[in-house]
């Protein structure tokens, strides 16, 4: 089955991507989608417990972002750490590259960095002389379709209240509508996946097939794997959450404990083993989420309900409201 790029595609006006979070996490909408009936109504976040039955289980990324954007000591690198190979050696994504080649220095928050290798994509391993103070010199990467760089208040938000392993340059973003009063009214567990860039990239190619997969870190914690096999129904919190539990699934139901890296790609017609229920944000056109959201809920209903979103002024991206798919 060939499924093609622009059939994932679809019109949001620019002033409904959501530069600043709301005033408070609760404040977000929620749009609840109805995948059997083919209907949604509109709720807020606030509203997710009446849609828990018992034996839900409810799923969370505790990954934590990390202030993965630096800058070189003279201003003229920005360099975004995608993942840290050791203590001091890190995979770079560097704006302007092109004169970074194998060998080449320059100090970036008071250490002296060497690229050490320049991987086919374009990303740079570079070795420092010592760790990087990222608490210090790094900024926390928002997204470039926000159109700001990070302010204070962004420390605070563009975590999960629950955040607690390190290694994400973006937020699991359905997981920042949550507060403690929520996430306690419903039975809930963690896994672990560390988000890169290519989650929230567009697939460029035309056809989904040709679209290369990035790979991810993850954990799924043997006590999170005995609690999702003893619940009667499992609500994803979001697509990152989605990808591991389908990831670990794939390898045979019940769960079991695993780590490791996903490159799982989920589009039509894949079949769920274990996510039944998933809370996910608006995400861009042709992206590999959307594509995820599709796969659960089908391409038709999931572009009628974007549409109902854009007619609903609802917001949109990392910032933006959420959809409950049941």
């Amino acid at each position: 089955m060939t499924l093609r790029t622009s059939d994932f595609d679809y019109p949001l006006p620019e002033a409904l991507i959501a530069s600043h979070p709301p005033e408070r996490r609760e404040d977000a909408r929620m749009l609840v989608v109805y995948r059997s009936e083919g209907r949604w109504e509109h709720r807020r976040i606030a509203d997710l417990p009446e849609y828990i039955r018992p034996g839900d289980l409810a799923v969370f990324n505790d990954t934590r972002v990390i202030p993965a954007r630096v800058y070189s000591d003279d201003g003229r690198l920005e360099l975004l750490l995608l993942e840290a190979e050791g203590p001091a050696t890190w995979r770079c994504l560097v704006k302007p590259g092109r004169k970074l080649r194998v060998g080449a220095e320059f100090k970036a928050g008071g250490v002296t960095g060497i690229v050490q290798e320049v991987f086919p994509d374009g990303d740079r391993l570079i070795a420092f002389d010592a760790p990087l103070d990222l608490q210090r010199v790094g900024e926390l990467p928002l997204p470039p379709y926000m159109g700001r760089t990070a302010e204070l208040a962004d420390r605070e938000r563009y975590q999960t209240i629950y955040a607690r392993e390190e290694g994400s340059v973006a937020a699991p973003t359905a997981g920042l509508h949550f507060t403690p009063e929520l996430m306690a009214s419903m039975p809930h567990a963690f896994v672990t996946l560390h988000v890169g860039t290519g989650t929230f990239r567009s697939v460029l190619t035309e056809t989904l097939e040709d679209h290369p997969m990035h790979s991810e870190r993850f954990d799924l914690p043997e006590a999170t794997a005995l609690k999702i096999n003893e619940a009667q129904r499992v609500l994803a919190i979001g697509t990152t959450t989605a990808r591991v539990l389908e990831s670990c699934a794939l390898h045979g139901v019940p769960l079991k404990g695993a780590g490791g890296r996903t490159d799982l790609f989920i589009k039509p017609p894949h079949t769920f083993r274990c996510v039944g229920a998933l809370l996910t944000n608006f995400h861009l056109p042709k992206s590999t989420l959307l594509v995820l959201v599709s796969a659960f809920a089908g391409r038709e209903l999931t572009l009628a309900t974007y549409a109902e979103a854009v007619r609903e002024s609802y917001r949109f991206y990392s910032y933006g409201d959420c959809m409950l798919v049941i």
